[in-house]
């Protein structure tokens, strides 16, 4: 199904160890005075630091933010800025529950065992969504790995997670975010507010801020609507508001977990309604823009080659072992056995603004205007932004 409009983009791997999001919280720990033994310099090395808050902005892409600097003057100047600002990558999937694993973990994907939006549970015949959680899944069994909260908890850091209160005994939080003191509030106001306190209540601190709705608006409307470009807008002077309420002897660090790229009708191709897709098929992880699948006993080499030649030109197809080999999540050396496990038969990153949904199967996402999870620079590329008073 080779397409001569699709542009050839290059789907390289994400940076990681020189430039992922697995190296923000190090990086920061390590300016914090708590540096990870025989881990390398990191991507960027601020100033020593004894107090930090990192915003993660979720769907704040690079790109995006280059495309609509207008609507964001304040985030665009800094990221122009030598020292301020950053690119890194995400990650793959580039997606919310992979990015933030990186993000709380330190490691990548391959390390932590967050590799998807779904995956397949192995031994259990089901797949689970990791931002809802499966309540037979122990989080501490599927994530054991430490988290860079315990980590920077246990050198005398004072470490707080301030989200919406539903989050706070979530699979996801207890998976990766375990070690901090969790604090929740509705509004953002009374969450920056919470986030500034923690910050002033102890001598070296570390506050973790999460913000979901420009993610929810990109999803819903897409990343090229007057909606999404006004929450923006709100997004760049929440950032400043911020930036001018930080203590004196603290640093203001933000970032994101992934971009967007919007996709039309007539660039998705329906895996339920496409009998050729679903031969072989056993269940249908990931996402429409990132998926894993995963193929019936004997079937994965005949799933890898339909797959391949059904969406030649318009996506990177590969088999798990090959995807590994290749860096997708992360380096092959450190990609736990048990963790590649979890890992569909065949990997598909899409390219361009393709992508696969299933109507029948996954309903809601089916909808979505905006997506993320491939490897292309729009969903990639976010900012890193070091912003002192």
């Amino acid at each position: 199904m080779a397409d001569p409009a699709v542009e050839e983009d290059d789907l390289d791997p994400p940076s990681y160890r020189t430039g992922a999001l697995s190296d923000v919280i190090p990086t920061i720990g390590a300016a914090l005075g708590v540096p990870e033994p025989g881990r390398e310099a990191g991507p960027w090395t601020p100033e020593p630091t004894r107090k930090a808050c990192l915003f993660l902005i979720d769907g704040m892409g690079r790109e995006l933010l280059a495309e609509h600097a207008r609507h964001a003057p304040y985030l665009t100047e800094l990221l122009r800025r030598p020292g301020v600002g950053h690119t890194l990558t995400a990650g793959f999937p580039s997606t919310t529950s992979t990015s933030l694993a990186s993000i709380g973990t330190g490691l990548p994907p391959g390390a932590h065992g967050m590799l998807g939006y779904r995956l397949l549970v192995p031994g259990s015949g089901r797949l689970m969504n990791f931002l809802r959680w499966d309540q037979n899944v122990d989080p501490l069994e599927w994530q054991p790995r430490e988290t860079m909260f315990e980590r920077l908890s246990a050198a005398g850091i004072a470490v707080t997670h301030v989200s919406v209160p539903r989050f706070a005994d979530s699979g996801l939080t207890r998976s990766v975010f375990r070690g901090a003191r969790f604090t929740g509030a509705d509004s953002v106001d009374e969450q920056a507010r919470r986030a500034m306190e923690a910050l002033r209540a102890s001598e070296r601190s570390f506050v973790y801020l999460y913000y979901r709705d420009l993610d929810f608006i990109g999803h819903t409307s897409g990343v090229g609507s007057p909606r999404w470009r006004e929450e923006l807008s709100y997004v760049d002077g929440l950032v400043q508001r911020l930036a001018e309420q930080m203590p004196s002897d603290a640093t203001l660090f933000v970032t994101a977990d992934h971009g967007m790229v919007d996709v039309p009708q007539d660039r998705r191709i329906d895996m339920d309604q496409d009998w050729e897709l679903r031969a072989g098929v056993a269940m249908l992880g990931g996402e429409a823009r990132a998926r894993h699948v995963y193929s019936t006993a004997g079937a994965a080499r005949d799933v890898l080659a339909i797959w391949e030649e059904r969406l030649d030109g318009i996506a990177v197809v590969r088999g798990r072992a090959q995807a590994v080999a290749e860096g997708w999540f992360g380096p092959p050396d450190e990609v736990d056995a048990a963790m590649a496990a979890r890992v569909g038969d065949v990997i598909v990153a899409m390219r361009g603004n393709w992508a696969v949904i299933a109507s029948e199967r996954e309903t809601v996402d089916s909808r979505q205007v905006g997506m993320h999870g491939s490897l292309t620079a729009a969903e990639q590329l976010v900012p890193l932004l070091e912003i002192r008073r």
